[in-house]
């Protein structure tokens, strides 16, 4: 395994991070995601430590809290040392009840009157970041949360509030580091200018989706996180699966599949598959599998810390753990990043172009 400071800060952490959304999920769309239960659990995480990995993600809403709760008992299950491991969670989603097939009527009613008439168990207010950390610690089983990430973006609650919000906790020794999920560029930076300003625990990590087949991320986030000296944590990065290399352009692929009834994250069908025949090529060359060319490009990209993988099976878990060996050569990076390269937009490609000839006088 290899290691990376997460940020500005002097956390480390490995360059594959579990996640767990895979862990619990028996209702709703959790259950086309993942179902690990306890065991299941427990045997992965012992896995991925053995392996190397001290980084281990997830939150409050994965099948409404239960993918905490195992997580927190596969910690204690298996004995992991609490001084040597890295626990991410996150608040924003409402955490709504799971309520199982078979449940009764009181059960079911409780859940659809929670669902109808509360308005503020979900968001970024200082109310729901309060009770959120308390209840996610609950549900972990454990004293502090290394790193708590806001998973969206709260269209009602002023940054500023969020930022002061997270700040507190982390002055109460509930948290150690704040992060943040699915933001755009000028919110984060927004936020991060203001704890600086004011002296508060600012952003230290950004969670977005970023694979071969969406490389988004690029335009805006990752100069701003260049910048700013932000961790970068990829989610999905088969894009849902869809780099498996278990799909085909004629539409056949694996039943129990995740990408088969959850399409998501949105992909460029077309193009991923032309970036899925050169990886191909690519892997048959290094003796590698599809996935671990996939998440190798992600772990030649100097702008990324920490690469968070979702595994249902030992082997996926096993094929995933590969890919930290996997060497991409100057060649392979060039037909890489020619297959996959994001179309020019304004106001990129005038920016390029009105710094060439600076560039040139160095």
């Amino acid at each position: 395994m290899k290691y990376a400071k997460l940020g500005h800060t002097g956390l480390v952490v490995s360059k594959l991070c579990l996640g767990t959304m895979t862990f619990g999920g028996d209702g709703g769309v959790w259950k086309f995601i993942g179902k690990q239960q306890q065991e299941e659990a427990d045997a992965l995480v012992k896995a991925a430590f053995e392996a190397g990995i001290n980084f281990f993600d997830t939150a409050d809403v994965y099948s409404a809290g239960r993918s905490e709760a195992i997580l927190g008992q596969a910690i204690r299950n298996t004995g992991l040392p609490r001084d040597e491991i890295v626990v991410a969670t996150k608040v924003f989603g409402r955490v709504s009840m799971l309520v199982p097939e078979g449940a009764g009527a009181a059960e079911t009613a409780e859940a659809e009157r929670r669902e109808k008439h509360a308005r503020n168990i979900s968001g970024l207010s200082r109310k729901h970041i309060f009770d959120g950390v308390d209840a996610s610690l609950d549900r972990l089983g454990l004293d502090y949360i290394d790193l708590y990430q806001v998973h969206g973006t709260d269209p009602l609650t002023p940054i500023e509030e969020t930022v002061e919000a997270l700040d507190a906790v982390v002055r109460s020794g509930k948290v150690r580091y704040v992060g943040l999920c699915n933001m755009p560029a000028w919110l984060i930076m927004k936020a991060v200018a203001y704890a600086e300003k004011r002296g508060l625990a600012r952003f230290e990590s950004c969670q977005m989706y970023y694979s071969i087949a969406g490389r988004d991320l690029e335009r805006e986030v990752v100069p701003m996180a260049k910048d700013q000296n932000l961790a970068i944590l990829p989610w999905s990065p088969l894009a849902g699966g869809f780099l498996s290399g278990k799909f085909t352009r004629d539409g056949a692929g694996p039943n129990d599949a995740r990408r088969t009834i959850f399409d998501f994250p949105p992909v460029d069908k077309e193009k991923a598959f032309n970036i899925i025949d050169v990886m191909r090529e690519i892997a048959a060359k290094k003796g590698a599998t599809v996935p671990q060319v996939a998440l190798g490009w992600l772990l030649h990209q100097s702008h990324v810390t920490s690469v968070i993988i979702g595994t249902r099976t030992m082997e996926q878990l096993a094929d995933n753990l590969g890919a930290v060996d996997v060497v991409l050569d100057a060649g392979d990076l060039a037909a890489l990043d020619a297959v996959s390269a994001l179309a020019p937009e304004y106001p990129g490609w005038m920016v390029d172009r009105q710094g060439m000839d600076r560039r040139g006088q160095v």
